[in-house]
């Protein structure tokens, strides 16, 4: 593997650098994005019965924004529950928007590795067949073992670019699909909460679905 590597060139470094990041970042997105974490199973319903039976207070407010992403949506709606139903939406879509974004960290990273890989091993072909070219000018064509070097650093570096750039891709696509579907979750239980507090839904059905 190390003399694959050498064979390369010194377009493998980036290269394989593209490779460590992308590893690093998958597994940091599998563990950050895991629906437990960002939206705990029924956690509006036990918020809302323990504002029914003791309150909230602040305290209990700022432990419920550090619970989880939708723990700090849900917190943004309750610090205003005695305001208007629009100053309740509003601070909602400004905490919803902070929490997009949050989940959204590392994917144009993640993006932009599956995108230029590629482009690194194009470059590499292109430094490889342009040491070829300058080794034929020099002694022609009649030994082949001085072409290899630039053909084998072609092939090498663009082999590389391609297996690194599909898997970044599909994971890219994959994490993009799981941050709509849990915000999307989370903007269900905001507008649950929005609705309970101005007497528009039961609490009833919120606590029969945490139940679920």
């Amino acid at each position: 593997m190390l003399e694959i590597v050498k064979s390369g060139g010194w377009l493998m470094v980036p290269i394989l650098l593209c490779s460590v990041l992308a590893v690093a970042i998958i597994l940091e997105r599998f563990i950050s994005l895991r629906r437990g974490r960002v939206v705990p199973q029924g956690l509006l319903a036990r918020v809302w019965e323990q504002m029914r039976e003791h309150g909230l207070s602040m305290e209990d407010i700022e432990r419920l924004r550090e619970n989880s992403p939708l723990g700090a949506v849900l917190a943004a709606g309750l610090a205003t529950h005695d305001r208007t139903r629009q100053i309740t939406q509003e601070s909602i879509e400004e905490a919803g928007r902070r929490v997009a974004h949050e989940l959204e960290r590392y994917m144009n990273t993640l993006g932009t590795i599956a995108m230029i890989t590629p482009l690194l091993g194009l470059l590499g072909t292109v430094v490889g067949m342009i040491e070829v070219f300058t080794v034929v000018t020099e002694i022609g064509v009649g030994s082949p073992r001085d072409l290899a070097g630039g053909i084998s650093q072609a092939l090498i570096t663009t082999a590389t670019g391609i297996g690194i750039a599909i898997p970044a891709l599909i994971f890219h696509r994959y994490f993009r699909g799981r941050i709509d579907e849990l915000v999307l979750e989370m903007e269900q239980e905001a507008t649950k909460l929005v609705e309970i507090m101005h007497g528009e839904r039961s609490a009833s059905s919120v606590e029969a679905g945490g139940r679920a």
